[in-house]
């Protein structure tokens, strides 16, 4: 009994979303921006299109064109006549304005956090790159007092040529000695 009242379709949905809990309800209203990163990038390119001269020049061709046909066109196909000060015109504009200023926002603060990220990468980049600098500088004072232990070439000729004036001498005290046994052999 109990398996058939899971199994029967509910009939009245909004009873039911009463009794379940808030992450299993549908929400009433669901945007079509779901994601920030959505929202962002929309705003960047609202931003970036609307910073274009380009922009400007249609804006000023669309009003030019706006006030040019409500000034000059017969009363009675003015949608916003001048005598009523372009009310419609200025409407238009004030909502387009009341959008724009907060869709710039919105790209600058992203602009900001992504200048907020590179600084502190830079400033990662900067500790590692000091530490590593440091620990080169390090190996080469270890180096430099290493060297001072091997020997030069300098040196090592400088050894050569006492060995080799003690082998002189060796081998003429050699001879030396030799001549003088000889002598007292015969003498």
């Amino acid at each position: 009994m109990a398996a058939e009242r899971r199994r029967r379709p509910v009939v009245n949905q909004r009873r039911d979303d009463l009794d379940a809990p808030k992450s299993q309800r549908r929400p009433l209203f669901r945007p079509q921006f779901t994601s920030r990163d959505r929202i962002g990038r929309f705003s960047e390119g609202f931003a970036r299109a609307m910073g274009t001269p380009w922009f400007l020049i249609g804006m000023t061709v669309f009003v030019a064109v706006w006030i040019t046909f409500n000034s000059s066109a017969p009363e009675g196909v003015q949608f916003d006549p001048r005598a009523l000060n372009f009310t419609l015109l200025t409407l238009i504009l004030s909502l387009q304005a009341s959008y724009a200023a907060p869709l710039i926002l919105l790209a600058q603060n992203r602009q900001d956090d992504r200048d907020r990220v590179q600084i502190e990468q830079d400033r990662q980049r900067a500790e590692r790159n000091l530490a590593d600098t440091e620990y080169l500088a390090r190996e080469v004072v270890a180096l430099r007092l290493a060297m001072k232990d091997v020997a030069t070439k300098e040196f090592i000729r400088a050894e050569l040529r006492s060995l080799l004036e003690e082998l002189e001498r060796s081998d003429d005290s050699a001879a030396v000695a030799a001549d003088d046994a000889e002598r007292s052999r015969r003498g």
